[in-house]
């Protein structure tokens, strides 16, 4: 019974987080984030990246068209990192961190393997399944972008606000999501 518990406390946790965030800082999302790493790198290497630009909202300018968008406001969060955002993208990082120290018994060999569904399917072999892992999180990280953001942004914060998109997010997120897992793992 406890076990079972465990996902609901853990979603009244998750949606308590989700409303505090909305409420006194904004919604949260963080695949932006990755985009705004991505132009610090670069802009150590290139000064065209970013340009200080009065005329623009931000103050900002860049000359990469994505970088550009709403005012230059990627632009800014590039030449100014230091926001909510990175922040607490670098907070989930060390909290993870944490809580894998902290968080109680510590894993055992058994709890890093696969689960039993993957090696059903596809066997032992470690290397399998971080290659296949990495390129997954590659294509997820790539959707994100493309649909101008990611799941805890679209589908978690988008419909804690009700908003249709988010709704119709989460719709294509299960629809794509179940026929790809049945497909991988070959079951009924």
């Amino acid at each position: 019974m406890n076990g079972q518990l465990n996902w609901f406390k853990g979603g009244l946790l998750l949606g308590a987080a989700f409303l505090v965030a909305v409420a006194f800082v904004k919604p949260i999302g963080v695949s932006t984030q990755f985009v705004i790493a991505d132009g610090i790198v670069w802009n150590l290497f290139s000064d065209t990246v970013v340009q200080k630009n009065p005329e623009s909202k931000s103050g900002y300018s860049s000359s990469n068209a994505y970088l550009n968008k709403s005012g230059g406001k990627y632009a800014k969060n590039i030449a100014n990192p230091i926001n909510y955002s990175f922040i607490f993208v670098l907070a989930m990082v060390a909290g993870a961190f944490l809580s894998s120290r902290l968080g109680g018994p510590q894993a055992t060999a058994m709890d890093r393997s696969a689960p039993e569904v993957w090696r059903q399917r596809f066997g032992e072999n470690p290397t399998l399944r971080y290659v296949t892992v990495f390129f997954a999180g590659v294509l997820v990280l790539f959707g994100a972008r493309l649909a101008g953001g990611c799941t805890s942004g679209h589908m978690m914060s988008g419909m804690m606000q009700t908003s249709l998109s988010g709704y119709l997010f989460a719709v294509g997120a299960f629809a794509i999501g179940v026929p790809a897992a049945i497909l991988v793992y070959k079951r009924n």
